[in-house]
């Protein structure tokens, strides 16, 4: 008997699914999976756990043939939602501080070189000249933030395209709370800026640093409460990462009900960009027309119909 097959014995056996055996393994439901399809083979330290769970040898486990053995039903199953096994919630959130905090370092560095270029504040022409190097240092920096967390972030989406939903009713709420929140802060930070151009309006230096700094604020607190608001939505990161697989990935998952939504997700990709392509050429076409004040109207009607599609597909049941 092979690996697969102790292990298949042993889970239906207590009629343990793949979910609940991953969360007592500590992985994911997909890694569970790729075991029992043999796409994958688990580590040390997880066939000992299995040993310990099911009450049997490692030899037994992975030599033996333990399908006659009768169950004695020990194996505890875990109760409620399942868990963060895959470290989805941590990855979400350092993204949400790296990210806006890339943004705004861009933006504070050309604010301290408005401050560098006023002649009033700064009257040595050598110092005012390290203005344009502000700018470019502040874009390194930001760019040294930005790009290893989106990469960071596409490799996490690519190792786990599939999370299953562990976030409570309380965490939604409070994620929905830190994104009110967050949007709240930054239009008051964004009126302030204004508020600091109309007052410091002698001074263009000064009132266009002043502005800069708060938007900077604005957007920093603005986009971390939308990622930190958008992270519980597991349903639209799962349908975003299943679509943008490729159908090698989708055949190399070993488990045929990831398959299917990865294949839904894809086509349901597709139908939005044939959408928005057929708005595009629309737009084009009315630009030239009698009709051209009304040509930005198609990127909209576009958008509302790919509304329509996801709204008719989540009618259907489709997940």
């Amino acid at each position: 008997m092979s690996f697969r097959d102790n292990m298949q014995h042993l889970r239906a056996s207590r009629n343990m699914t793949q979910e609940q055996l991953a969360m007592l393994l500590g992985v994911s439901r997909q890694s569970v999976s790729k075991w029992e399809a043999e796409r994958a083979y688990p580590e040390m330290d997880k066939l000992l756990r299995m040993c310990a769970l099911f009450d049997c040898t490692l030899d037994e486990l992975v030599c033996g043939d333990l399908t006659a053995r009768p169950s004695d039903g020990t194996a505890r199953v875990p109760a409620g939602k399942p868990q963060d096994v895959t470290g989805y919630d941590q990855a979400m959130r350092t993204f949400a501080w790296k990210l806006p905090l890339g943004i705004a370092v861009v933006m504070l560095g050309a604010a301290l070189a408005l401050l560098l270029s006023d002649p009033a504040l700064v009257p040595v022409p050598e110092v005012r000249n390290l203005a344009t190097v502000t700018v470019f240092v502040g874009a390194a920096v930001g760019l040294a933030l930005v790009l290893p967390a989106s990469f960071e972030r596409s490799a996490f989406r690519e190792e786990h395209p599939f999370v299953d939903d562990f976030y409570t009713a309380d965490q939604r709420s409070r994620a929905r709370s830190l994104m009110t929140t967050g949007l709240v802060a930054g239009a008051v930070l964004l009126m302030a800026g204004l508020a600091a151009t109309i007052v410091l309006q002698a001074d263009v230096w000064l009132a266009g640093a002043a502005f800069l700094v708060c938007a900077a604020a604005g957007a920093f607190v603005v986009v971390r409460g939308c990622l930190l608001g958008s992270r519980c939505n597991l349903a639209r990161y799962n349908r975003r990462s299943l679509g943008g697989m490729s159908e090698e990935q989708i055949a190399a998952m070993g488990d045929d009900d990831l398959a299917a939504r990865a294949r839904r997700a894809k086509r349901e990709r597709g139908a939005y960009a044939a959408v928005m392509c057929a708005a595009t050429a629309v737009g084009l076409v009315l630009a030239f027309t009698p009709a051209a004040a009304f040509f930005l109207l198609a990127w909209p009607v576009g958008g509302i119909v790919c509304l329509a599609i996801r709204a008719l597909r989540t009618a259907r049941g489709d997940r």
